[in-house]
């Protein structure tokens, strides 16, 4: 299934001037920025460009995944199953606020296990690279932008584009793979009774994805979530999938060129 989303891709240049943009950007990293390995650590990753502010606040709790967690240097970290804090009829979430200054938006945020999430997809217009679904405003208003690879700082001060050991504590901490799908998806929206328990408050919405050509695919049907890139793989960027027909959700990759939706994790 993720090996026909990324064939929507494509690989050649001059198909869309939007991802030619995106190469030559990426061909003008400097060799600091292109990484050993395709998945940074937190400690390489942190950057930011904008300001915001949240009343969130940072709380801990025990953990049973080994992770590098530390902004000065790789510590081991344990993350262990969560109960779950939300069903159909009661909601017992931590939520916070997050308010982005840049443009002086208002996210909903939630805390699982020892991560604070944004709990709706970022809608932030950066310069070059983000995208409505359809080019239409009205979706970005419910999905929240989908995003090229191309752009790196697009969370808010405060805030990091969450790479495979942020992604991978918050599978962990909702059950594991084979279920993370069902946890953490919203409870309305997904196509062919595919809606999730959202029993972390994560919400996760299907917002589909912009494909290199500029056409828009599966809306209802996928959540794809970006995760952070490296640089060294030219062809796939790491994403984290979840599927309308599937209970599982987990940490695979896509066609670089595509769009696809942001959560930010709090450093």
């Amino acid at each position: 299934m993720l090996l026909a989303l990324a064939a929507c891709g494509g690989d050649s240049k001059g198909t869309d001037p939007t991802r030619d943009d995106e190469l030559a950007e990426i061909d003008n990293w400097t060799e600091d920025d292109s990484l050993t390995n395709a998945i940074q650590t937190d400690s390489e990753k942190k950057s930011s460009d904008g300001k915001s502010s949240s009343s969130d606040e940072k709380n801990s709790s025990s953990s049973s995944v080994v992770s590098p967690n530390s902004s000065s240097s790789s510590v081991v970290t344990t993350v262990s199953v969560a109960s779950p804090c939300k069903t159909a009829t009661e909601d017992n979430c931590e939520y916070g606020t997050l308010t982005d200054d840049r443009d002086g938006q208002t996210y909903k945020t939630v805390k699982i296990g020892e991560q604070w999430w944004m709990a709706e997809n970022l809608n932030y217009e950066t310069a070059t690279s983000s995208f409505c679904y359809n080019d239409s405003a009205e979706y970005c208003e419910k999905y929240g932008r989908l995003y090229g690879v191309s752009v790196r700082n697009m969370c808010p001060e405060g805030w990091s584009l969450p790479g495979s050991t942020e992604w991978n504590a918050l599978i962990t901490t909702v059950g594991g793979e084979a279920t993370a799908g069902i946890m953490l998806k919203s409870m309305e929206g997904w196509d062919d009774n595919g809606n999730g328990s959202d029993s972390f408050g994560f919400s996760a919405l299907p917002a589909g994805f912009r494909s290199s050509d500029g056409s828009y695919h599966d809306l209802g049907s996928f959540a794809l979530i970006r995760s952070y890139w490296g640089g060294v793989n030219l062809y796939t960027a790491p994403t984290i999938s979840l599927s309308s027909n599937e209970d599982s959700g987990f940490l695979s990759s896509t066609t670089i060129s595509n769009a696809l939706s942001v959560r930010c994790v709090k450093d």
